[in-house]
């Protein structure tokens, strides 16, 4: 084999090589962004209030899985969840910890049956939104802080406003 062949075949192999590689990390990006994170795949993207405007939550999106729904106020991000009881009603909270929220961390994701404190770890069961207040919970956000009718909840841009303070360093400060 002369060097020129050789050289051609050296060539061929490295450009296998790299398409192989090629071909592993797009398959890998693929599956990973499948997997996601649980609390992004209940994000309700298209859901982000504007200035002045209230956040609606559709009833009939509400499970016993816990629903995410960003809201920024003024530049900053909040987060309200809302999941179904096991008696049936709908509970919501801000995602936030009464006691963790500055610690960037105090916010919750569910595993399983529970909601799971980011900071402490604490283990809240969802019959517990929005009535426990006071300790490690997400802060609840009562009846007489929202309305609700057949089809929706909704909760006021003002009241929305009063949060801001206990989201000040919410996912940021880690």
């Amino acid at each position: 084999m002369s060097k020129y062949e050789q050289k051609k075949s050296n060539h061929s192999k490295v450009y296998i090589v790299i398409g192989a590689i090629a071909i592993v990390l797009i398959a890998g990006s693929v599956f990973f962004k499948q997997q996601g994170n649980k609390n992004e795949d209940k994000l309700k993207e298209n859901v982000v209030v504007l200035e002045g405007e209230d956040l609606v939550i559709p009833i009939n999106e509400i499970t016993s899985e816990a629903s995410y729904y960003p809201v920024e106020i003024d530049g900053l991000n909040l987060e309200v969840l809302a999941i179904k009881a096991t008696d049936g009603t709908i509970r919501t909270a801000f995602n936030t910890c009464q006691i963790c929220y500055s610690s960037g961390r105090g916010y919750y994701k569910q595993e399983g049956d529970v909601l799971i404190c980011q900071n402490c770890k604490n283990r809240f069961s969802p019959d517990e939104v929005e009535v426990t207040r006071g300790g490690c919970n997400p802060v609840p956000i009562f009846s007489e802080d929202k309305t609700v009718d057949d089809t929706n909840i909704t909760i006021s841009n003002a009241f929305l406003k009063e949060a801001t303070g206990i989201f000040e360093n919410w996912k940021e400060a880690y």
